[in-house]
């Protein structure tokens, strides 16, 4: 009985050292890292971009931030109230959660603009370009801009440069910001990239600035599409309207409605034309439990592009058995019958 009694004492003994070895150590692990996150937390919520022309920029944002503005009109002696043009308005805020949120004002805009009233001569002003800034620039060579400025001259919007039609007609350069394409924030991505398509396509009044054609009812022009709010909701405008280059970040290259991509299999398929596009962001040979594929099952099922290699192999293993079997299944048989007709 002591013996037995000495065995179940070691045996406890035993269990709490490797309970504490295997679940101890996480445990001041798990205060490490959220001692951790509350520290992230704490430095996202006081890092806050401040601007070297913040002083300057709030002159202009004085009028340009807000839907009113107030100025002193000298002619009549007295302060005036007005309501600002919504094509002229800068929301503060966006603008300093942008690409060029480290910019002044005056960097882009003449230092006229700093006198005020503007002369109505400065409305004229030519503006840049992203190659003005961007080309060249080894400092921004991951982004091709060269490469997209000549996919962009191959697209059916360059046929309205003449009409005014630019970078900044899809890229505002007060707003813009690269989406960070990951996993977290594709639903993001989407809606986000597919607006600046919308910002024209879905407002008549802004296409007629570029276009006489007759306003599209991109519903109807979409009838065709199965499961079409699916469609809007999870892929992009580009995925279908674009030519796939894997060269640059995201395509340029417009193509003309006839040209868009109608068929399934593009995108449900083993070889997805989303895996050049919408998911380019990862690595194209990443696979997740022997998925081909496997990057568009971190965010959506897209039927038909997705197949597992283990699968694949086991019904292959399967086929092979029962052919086997039957197989057996038909010697036997013919041996049978062999024997039977000796017998008779």
């Amino acid at each position: 009985m002591k013996l037995f009694m000495f065995r179940i004492s070691i045996l406890l003994a035993l269990i709490s050292l490797f309970s504490f070895s295997s679940s101890g150590s996480p445990r001041f692990d798990t205060v490490s890292d959220t001692l951790k996150d509350t520290m992230k937390e704490t430095v996202k919520a006081t890092v806050v971009f401040v601007s070297p022309f913040a002083a300057a920029n709030d002159r202009c944002f004085k009028c340009h931030g807000q839907d009113k503005y107030t100025y002193t009109n000298e002619t009549i002696g007295r302060e005036i109230k007005d309501i600002m043009c919504s094509e002229r308005i800068i929301r503060k805020k966006e603008f300093y959660s942008s690409n060029h949120k480290s910019f002044g004002c005056t960097d882009c805009h003449s230092e006229e603009y700093t006198k005020f009233p503007h002369a109505g001569t400065l409305r004229m002003e030519q503006k840049y370009i992203c190659l003005d800034c961007h080309g060249g620039d080894a400092k921004f060579a991951k982004y091709h801009f060269e490469e997209i400025d000549s996919e962009y001259r191959k697209s059916t919007h360059f046929k309205m440069e003449n009409d005014g039609f630019s970078c900044w007609k899809c890229h505002n350069p007060h707003t813009y910001k690269i989406s960070v394409r990951n996993a977290t924030n594709l639903k993001e991505t989407i809606e986000y990239d597919n607006s600046i398509c919308l910002n024209c396509h879905s407002d008549y009044s802004r296409f007629q600035l570029l276009s006489d054609k007759a306003e599209i009812d991109l519903i109807k022009e979409h009838d065709w599409l199965p499961n079409q709010a699916s469609h809007f909701a999870n892929v992009r405008c580009i995925e279908c309207h674009t030519k796939i280059n894997n060269n640059i970040p995201v395509s340029h290259q417009i193509r003309p409605k006839a040209e868009a991509v109608r068929l399934c299999n593009e995108c449900h398929s083993q070889n997805s034309i989303l895996m050049a596009s919408l998911y380019k962001f990862e690595s194209k040979v990443q696979r997740r439990d022997g998925f081909f594929n496997g990057i568009i099952l971190n965010a959506s099922y897209v039927i038909g592009a997705n197949r597992n290699e283990y699968l694949n192999l086991i019904s292959l293993g399967i086929f092979l058995v029962v052919l086997i079997i039957i197989g057996v299944h038909i010697v036997f048989r013919i041996r049978n019958k062999s024997k039977t007709i000796k017998e008779k």
